[in-house]
């Protein structure tokens, strides 16, 4: 493998749990795979579901599969300043105390008292890559960007290493649009 990794812009997106999902499609409800994502058994779906907020609804967010034990939302900074929300930086999943989530769709509406994140950056890695990168599972670290014009180093990047991970970073379509977006490729600074 190169040192260098793919970047990939991970737009504001949902995962539900199976409740949730029957509570906004009706009963029954399964999620229908509309696109495989990188990151092996992960699937954009068919479904979509709208983000309700005190100011204003982000409508038509892409539901992310298969369902989770915990339905949880991440949108960026831009997104919950748009909605007037704060939502706390976090990792996909560390949902206690973050901001609370309600949800839309066709059949119903979700209210949670919590389960509404900006995702904090990361790199999945696989461990033969990881050892390649000289980095290890939870370690922290900075990832320069380059772009055509806007090439910039990210820190506080958070490695997440296991065999069912492809090598990818992911950041927020802010992030992505501060390095210039399109195809991006990062290589680790320390």
């Amino acid at each position: 493998m190169s040192k260098k990794i793919l970047v990939e812009t991970s737009a504001r997106h949902v995962h539900l749990s199976q409740e949730d999902l029957e509570t906004l499609f009706g009963a029954g409800a399964v999620l229908h795979n509309k696109k495989e994502l990188s990151q092996p058994g992960q699937y954009a779906c068919e479904e979509r579901v709208d983000i309700v907020g005190p100011k204003r609804t982000l409508t038509g967010v892409s539901v992310l599969g298969p369902t989770r034990k915990a339905t949880q939302a991440e949108i960026s900074l831009t997104d919950a300043r748009s909605i007037g929300v704060s939502v706390p930086t976090r990792e996909s999943g560390d949902l206690a105390g973050s901001a609370p989530l309600t949800l839309k769709g066709p059949a119903g509406q979700v209210e949670l008292k919590e389960g509404l994140i900006a995702a904090k950056r990361h790199i999945h890695t696989t461990p033969e890559d990881a050892a390649v990168l000289g980095v290890k599972d939870k370690d922290v670290v900075g990832v320069k960007i380059e772009s055509a014009e806007r090439t910039a180093v990210l820190y506080d990047v958070v490695v997440r290493v296991s065999e069912s991970f492809a090598t990818a970073m992911h950041i927020d379509t802010d992030e992505s649009n501060a390095c210039g977006g399109g195809e991006l490729y990062g290589e680790i600074v320390k």
